[in-house]
């Protein structure tokens, strides 16, 4: 039977977990939120799509997540993906059994998309393995300002969202930018995390990191309403 977890839990205190793991805010603030429930993150998966259209996967700026494992100290397992919907579950799937018998659990960083928490859950029972999903329901804008202001620092990488715009690419999530983005979402009806897929981000530096990620050379690819903040060269600092 499946189980999940979405709070601190007695009864499930200590497990070994898998973190899925994209490098971007979400899946980053899901590992320290798992680990101060008292489980212990032992292995990233990352799934990389070949489409940047992918169901389940982020796809900006994925070959700088080696950075974030090799400063959280937290072996990665990586898996490619052509990125065709549903089709890529298997993939996930065989990266996840990669991850075993080491592992108990699996952390989803979903907070209101029920195509990716369900599909998850489906895999983590399939490998008995439970699922912490500490982010799961949470209201939005108050996430993104806890994160902000626990220390987790992070910049826009992608935006697909009336609202916006190119500026946006490159830009540090700040209090400044949350308070816009909880604007724009009461004007345009976006999600402030993005989680509707109106944005993803990359962590550059959070209380899990022995040293902050400097981004030393980027560049911007703009399509119509569209576009991506591309790292070409980052280093640990």
């Amino acid at each position: 039977m499946l189980r999940l977890i979405t709070c601190f839990s007695l009864e499930l205190y200590g497990l070994r977990l898998a973190a899925l793991f994209t490098g971007g805010k979400d899946s980053t603030y899901s590992i320290y939120l798992a680990q101060r429930m008292g489980h212990e993150v032992v292995k990233l998966v990352t799934v990389i799509p070949e489409a940047a259209d992918s169901y389940m996967f982020h796809y900006p700026n994925l070959r700088f997540t080696g950075l974030q494992a090799e400063s959280m100290g937290v072996e990665q397992v990586v898996e490619h993906t052509k990125g065709v919907k549903e089709e890529e579950l298997k993939d996930l799937r065989r990266a996840l059994e990669k991850t075993l018998p080491s592992v108990d659990g699996v952390v989803a960083g979903a907070i209101a998309s029920a195509y990716q928490k369900t599909r998850v859950e489906r895999i983590a029972e399939e490998l008995g393995l439970s699922v912490v999903a500490p982010l799961w329901g949470r209201n939005p804008a108050e996430l993104l300002r806890e994160m902000i202001e626990t220390g987790f620092e992070f910049v826009v990488t992608a935006v697909s969202a009336e609202g916006l715009g190119r500026e946006w690419l490159g830009r540090k999530v700040d209090k400044k930018a949350a308070e816009e983005l909880e604007r724009l979402s009461r004007e345009y009806g976006i999600n402030p995390c993005g989680e509707g897929g109106e944005f993803d981000t990359f962590v550059t530096n959070c209380p899990l990191f022995q040293r902050r990620i400097e981004i030393r050379r980027a560049s911007i690819a703009w399509r119509g309403y569209s576009g991506f903040f591309i790292i070409e060269e980052a280093s640990l600092v």
